[in-house]
């Protein structure tokens, strides 16, 4: 099941994160900082355990990122990943944004959600802000990709 993440939830998906950022996957989150934004994650819970999570991050008027994104590798395959996304995606039309991107070392799984690979120069917002606080920046090899609403 699919549903907004909820202040008990935040150490789960800390740890989920954790996994991922260890293997240099994706950038570490703070216990705080999961709690400042626990508004804009979403978990994937079954039996009480949260196995996936993702964050739709406003960036700009017309600009979010989908952020965050983690299965536990037990639920790998399920198309949790993808149903994570695909909620985060009927948010943001919710909302009126017009573009929605990811930064990624899996650009196959997002295309087969309708995204298409850009240049992160065109994410000027997102490459001064998060990625500054990158150990690989300036020579980001993530690849960007994006989705017009």
């Amino acid at each position: 099941m699919i549903r907004k993440a909820l202040i008990p939830d935040a150490r789960a998906i800390q740890k989920l994160l954790m996994d991922y950022s260890r293997d240099g996957l994706m950038l570490p989150r703070s216990l705080s900082e999961i709690y400042e934004n626990i508004r804009d994650f979403y978990v994937f819970a079954e039996q009480g355990t949260v196995l996936g999570t993702v964050c739709l991050s406003i960036c700009w008027e017309d600009l979010a990122e989908v952020r965050s994104l983690a299965v536990a590798e037990s639920a790998s395959g399920r198309g949790i990943g993808r149903s994570l996304v695909e909620i985060c995606l009927e948010e943001a039309r919710a909302l009126g944004l017009r573009r929605v991107f990811a930064l990624t070392y899996k650009p196959g799984f997002f295309a087969k959600i309708g995204f298409r690979e850009i240049e992160k120069s065109e994410l000027p917002h997102k490459i001064w802000g998060d990625c500054l606080k990158c150990a690989k920046f300036p020579d980001c090899d993530e690849i960007a990709v994006c989705i017009d609403l």
